[in-house]
């Protein structure tokens, strides 16, 4: 039994301690009530919010009923493959977005500025004058302003746009195309092995576990009804 004594001295030396007072150890305190470092493992600080990641986390938990510490595990992990796959997706849009603007920039270089072709026919006009003597230098110049592209902007075709951006990307150096579609295969895959667990163990939503067990002891009395 603990004496009056030894209870007394333990509040006193209780209130001695302020807990930490470093930066450092306020930040390592910040970190004593974490379940779990997904979150930490998942949401990119500087790129990602993880009030969304929690938002998201917690409907996927919603949808699971979870008894055992495994099961949660399990579910905490398929979240944050999901949330990598909407990464991935994002991450594709992205790079379409990049070659885009890149098409953008290249179409913006080629179309001439109205003014700009009369003043180039006028200084090659009256820097070459056409004569006699060089009856072929006429003639260039007539190539050179035909071949230029037109003052008009040039139609537009989405469908040709997002298919020029698809062959730029696939023939990057890098296989920055082929190696998202790695990576998204990959999570694809261990997301599966989640849900087979899962649904393994049962861990839908109490009430649709429970429509199922109806569902299957109908099935199985009327399997007996009938074998009898």
């Amino acid at each position: 039994m603990t004496s009056s004594n030894q209870i007394e001295a333990n509040r006193r030396n209780a209130l001695k301690s302020t807990g930490p007072t470093t930066t450092e150890g306020k930040q390592r305190a910040r970190c004593n009530a974490v379940r779990h470092g997904l979150t930490a493992e998942t949401v990119i600080g500087a790129l990602e919010d993880a009030e969304d990641y929690k938002g998201f986390e917690g409907a996927i938990i919603a949808d699971y009923d979870a008894q055992s510490a495994v099961e949660r595990e399990l579910v905490l992990r398929l979240a944050s493959l999901l949330w990598r796959l909407r990464r991935a997706t994002t991450m594709e849009t992205g790079l379409f977005e990049i070659q885009a603007d890149h098409l953008c920039e290249f179409r913006q270089v080629r179309q001439v500025h109205p003014d700009s072709r009369s003043a180039v026919h006028a200084m090659f006009g009256q820097a070459h004058p056409v004569s006699a003597s060089n009856p072929s230098r006429s003639h260039d110049i007539v190539d050179q302003m035909r071949a230029a592209p037109s003052s008009g902007a040039e139609p537009i075709d989405p469908v040709a746009d997002l298919a020029r951006c698809f062959l730029r990307l696939a023939n990057l150096p890098n296989y920055a195309l082929d190696r998202l579609s790695r990576y998204e295969a990959t999570l694809w895959r261990q997301a599966g092995q989640i849900l087979f667990a899962l649904e393994a163990l049962d861990r839908r939503k109490p009430q649709d576990r429970a429509h199922r067990f109806r569902l299957r002891s109908g099935q199985e009395r009327t399997a007996n009804e009938a074998h009898d």
